[in-house]
């Protein structure tokens, strides 16, 4: 069989080189010049590709629509791609919370080992190739459009992406495809994506890191979010990976969430204030700024205190009860109010995409096209940070090559 596969990312490789494997002549079709593009900046360029744990924690990590998912993570998982990634020379070692990375921290080694795979597999790879079209008859795929040109083909596979980083090719055409041969698009939005916020001191704040710090999020009186780990001030508002969890959490209704910050989830309310006591004890004729400088980042110290009502210039000496306690509160619970999120050409990925619905799970065949496959972004499924949503692709694109 000839089989087209459409985008040259993650999803698509994988989904070329087990069609290939079949014995399938396969035509791997990439509008870049080159594959990967996106692939390349993952993980700021380090690229996690997938996450070293066990299936319940993965689906407990998949956001939207993890049932779907049951039969391509059976089919092909995190073993799978570090078999094949170390097979072609690349080195993977675990950090923490599981993320997997190659050992040279260089995504450029593993798009290195997927393009050697392709070839060693005879993929035809067509690079700044525009597939305008899936051609069909009588409900079957038949062929493609691509620069123009009328191509013919037993089956089709697309893997182009969503909508975030649209400058590396993900621009929604793939869901145009989709869309004009009858599937249901659920509207895309931006998802693992930055944080705008209300509050004008996180500009003041802006290029501030925080580390090991616990940020809570409630709907109402209702905690929604509760999660240990890693954040950043933004001349917008925050992001960093606590953020960016977040926000899939609540994209598709971020309007009333509020936020919490706890600087000390180390600490009880009562430690925190013992803690407060024992400074001003030591310090009574400093000011505070001085007097309070282990607790955080001068910068933040001094937002804190204005967030808290209190004069940064007062003695230790001389601070009241309530201001102590209202001190203590803000260290526990910096409140932040949601404005929105950022754009989805900021978000790290796509939530929405193909309805699961119109796709066969165990083959990730079209249930209205025959010969048609999707995998990877273009699909409604996604995931928190940690390697989980380039292992989707890995799984998804994987499955729909085999199952050609």
């Amino acid at each position: 069989m000839r089989v087209a596969v459409i985008g040259g990312g993650a999803a698509g490789q994988l989904a070329a080189i087990e069609a290939a494997k079949k014995g399938h002549e396969v035509h791997l079709y990439d509008r870049n010049e080159k594959l990967g593009k996106k692939l390349y900046l993952t993980g700021k360029g380090r690229c996690n590709l997938t996450n070293d744990c066990d299936r319940d924690e993965f689906f407990a990590n998949v956001v939207k629509n993890p049932r779907f998912l049951y039969s391509a993570l059976a089919e092909y998982d995190k073993e799978d791609i570090t078999a094949l990634l170390k097979s072609r020379g690349v080195e993977i070692k675990t950090e923490r919370g599981g993320r997997v990375f190659p050992a040279s921290d260089k995504s450029s080694d593993v798009l290195k080992a997927l393009l050697l795979e392709c070839k060693a597999r005879g993929v035809n790879i067509h690079l700044n190739a525009e597939v305008t079209d899936i051609l069909t008859e009588g409900q079957v795929v038949c062929g493609i459009v691509a620069n123009g040109e009328e191509l013919r083909f037993d089956a089709a596979i697309l893997c182009c992406g969503g909508l975030s980083y649209p400058q590396t090719g993900s621009d929604g055409a793939g869901l145009k495809l989709a869309e004009r041969l009858g599937h249901r698009i659920i509207s895309p939005k931006a998802a693992l994506v930055p944080i705008e916020t209300c509050e004008d001191f996180c500009f003041e704040l802006a290029g501030t890191s925080l580390k090991n710090v616990r940020l809570r999020a409630y709907r109402g009186e209702k905690e929604i979010f509760s999660e240990l780990g890693e954040m950043l001030f933004t001349h917008f508002g925050v992001s960093g990976p606590l953020v960016l969890s977040l926000s899939s959490i609540i994209a598709d209704e971020p309007q009333g969430v509020r936020l919490e910050i706890d600087f000390k989830p180390a600490l009880s309310a009562e430690q925190v204030d013992a803690r407060l006591l024992r400074e001003l004890d030591a310090n009574r004729k400093k000011q505070l700024m001085g007097a309070l400088a282990s607790l955080l980042p001068q910068r933040l110290l001094k937002t804190l205190l204005e967030q808290a009502g209190v004069q940064a210039e007062t003695k230790a000496a001389e601070l009241s009860r309530n201001q102590r306690e209202s001190i203590a509160k803000k260290l526990k619970a910096m409140p932040l109010t949601i404005k929105a999120l950022r754009p989805i050409e900021e978000a790290i990925i796509t939530r929405g995409g193909v309805s699961t619905r119109e796709i066969n799970p165990s083959t990730m065949e079209s249930k209205l096209i025959s010969k048609l496959y999707f995998a990877g972004e273009m699909i409604d499924v996604d995931a928190l940070t940690g390697g989980f949503n380039l292992q989707i692709a890995w799984s998804t694109g994987a499955l729909a090559g085999r199952s050609v």
